[in-house]
C-alpha cells in the first residue's frame, strides 16, 4: 500500500506535523484518496462510458409509469446507465492504494459497497434485457437490501463489543444522553441500511442530484470520522472515541472524490446515470460510516435530501392507501417539483444548496 512507504517518511520525521513545514499524515492520505478516486474516475468515466454506448447500456425512459415524466425526461432516451460501476471501481483503487485494509471497518465497507452493488447490478441488468421488466421485484430487493443489514448489524454487534464501546444509540446536543439496545442494535442497523440505499435510489432521478448530495454528505461524514478517530478531539468535541475512526475519514474523501469525478459525467445534460448499482452502493456506504462512527441520528441532518426524498414517497403510498388522494403532485420530492414547473437545473441546484447548509448545520450541531 502506498501509505506504508509514507509512513517511513513520518518515521523519520520528514512529514511529521511537528517538523518544519511537516503535514498531519491522516490529512495526507486523504487528501491523496480524494484526488486518486477522482482522476480515475475521470479516466474509467472516458473508456466506460463509450462502452455503455457501444453495447447500448441505456435507459429506457418509456418504462415509467407517468406519462407526465415520459415526456419531461424524452431527451434522456439512450443515456448510458450503469456509471456506478465507475464510482465504486474508483472509490476501491483508491481505497487499497491509501487506507489500512488491515481494518475490519474497511473491509466492512468495500464488503457493503460491492453486496449492495451486486443487487444493483442485477437490478439494471434485469431492466436492460428485458424490455417489459422494470427490474428486480420491490420486495425480492427489499429482502436481499435487508439479509445485507443483517449481516452488518452482527458485525458491528460484535465490532463495538470489541471495543466496549456498545450497542448504544448516541444523540447529537444531548451527549450525554444515550439509548442502549443491546441485541436488537442488529434489527435497528438491518432497517437502518435498507432505509438509507434506498432513499439515495429513490433521489437519483435527476442528472447530478444524488451524486451532488453524496459529494456534500460524505465531505461532512469525513470531518465527523477525523474528529472521532481522534482522542484528544473527541473528548473536546464530547463524542465517543472511535478507534480507526481516522481510517474512515480517508474512505469518505476517497468517496468524494469519486463522487467530484463522477459528477463530471453526470451533470446536466448527463453523459451517465448511475443506475441502481450506484445509488444502492452509495446510500449503503453512507449508512454505514454513520453507524460506524456513531453518528447514526446525525446522518438525518447531513443527508436530508435522502431523507426527504425517501419520505415523501413512504407518505404518498401511506396517505394514498387511506384516503385515495396524494400530498404531493408525484413522488419523489424532486418529481413533485417538476410537476409544478421548475426546470431540472434548478430542482437540482436548491436541493444541492439545501444539503449543503444542511451538511454544515450538521458539522455545527455535532461540534456543540
Amino acid at each position: 500500500m502506498m501509505w506504508d512507504y509514507l509512513n517511513i517518511y513520518f518515521n523519520l520525521g520528514l512529514l511529521s506535523p511537528s517538523a518544519p513545514g511537516g503535514i498531519d499524515e491522516v490529512v495526507l492520505r486523504l487528501s491523496l484518496a480524494a484526488l486518486t478516486a477522482f482522476v480515475v474516475s475521470l479516466i474509467l468515466g472516458t473508456k466506460l462510458i463509450e462502452k455503455f454506448r457501444l453495447y447500448r447500456v441505456s435507459e429506457d425512459v418509456s418504462k415509467n409509469p407517468s406519462d407526465v415524466i415520459k415526456k419531461l425526461h424524452a431527451d434522456k432516451r439512450g443515456t448510458p446507465t450503469m456509471g456506478g460501476i465507475i464510482i465504486l471501481l474508483s472509490v476501491l483503487v483508491s481505497t487499497v492504494l491509501w487506507c489500512d485494509l488491515t481494518d475490519s471497518s474497511i473491509v466492512a465497507l468495500l464488503g457493503a459497497a460491492f453486496g449492495l452493488g451486486a443487487l444493483g447490478f442485477a437490478d439494471d441488468y434485469i431492466k436492460l434485457t428485458d424490455k417489459d421488466s422494470m427490474g428486480l421485484k420491490d420486495s425480492t430487493k427489499l429482502s436481499f437490501q435487508l439479509a445485507i443489514g443483517l449481516i452488518l448489524g452482527v458485525f458491528l454487534y460484535h465490532h463495538f463489543g470489541s471495543l466496549d464501546i456498545g450497542t448504544r444509540i448516541m444523540f447529537p446536543v444531548m451527549k450525554d444522553t444515550f439509548l442502549e439496545l443491546g441485541w436488537f442494535y442488529v434489527v435497528l442497523v438491518m432497517f437502518y441500511v435498507a432505509w438509507t440505499s434506498n432513499a439515495v435510489n429513490i433521489t437519483d432521478g435527476l442528472d447530478g442530484l444524488a451524486i451532488g448530495c453524496t459529494i456534500i454528505a460524505s465531505l461532512a461524514f469525513c470531518v465527523v470520522a477525523y474528529v472521532v478517530g481522534d482522542w484528544e478531539t473527541s473528548r473536546s468535541f464530547g463524542v465517543q472515541y472511535i478507534p480507526g475512526g481516522k481510517e474512515l475519514s480517508i474512505f469518505c474523501a476517497a468517496l468524494a472524490g469519486s463522487g467530484l469525478g463522477f459528477l463530471w459525467y453526470n451533470g446536466f445534460p448527463a453523459q451517465a446515470f448511475m443506475g441502481d448499482i450506484g445509488s444502492l452502493s452509495v446510500g449503503g456506504i453512507l449508512a454505514l460510516v454513520a453507524l460506524l462512527t456513531k453518528q447514526e441520528v446525525l446522518l438525518v441532518l447531513i443527508g436530508i435530501v435522502f431523507m426527504l426524498e425517501a419520505m415523501s414517497v413512504f407518505i404518498q403510498v401511506a396517505v394514498y392507501k387511506v384516503t385515495g388522494k396524494r400530498v404531493f403532485r408525484c413522488a419523489p420530492l424532486h418529481h413533485h417539483f417538476q410537476f409544478v414547473g421548475w426546470p431540472e437545473t434548478k430542482i437540482t441546484m436548491r436541493f444541492w444548496i439545501l444539503a449543503a447548509v444542511m451538511g454544515l448545520t450538521g458539522l455545527l450541531v455535532f461540534r456543540i
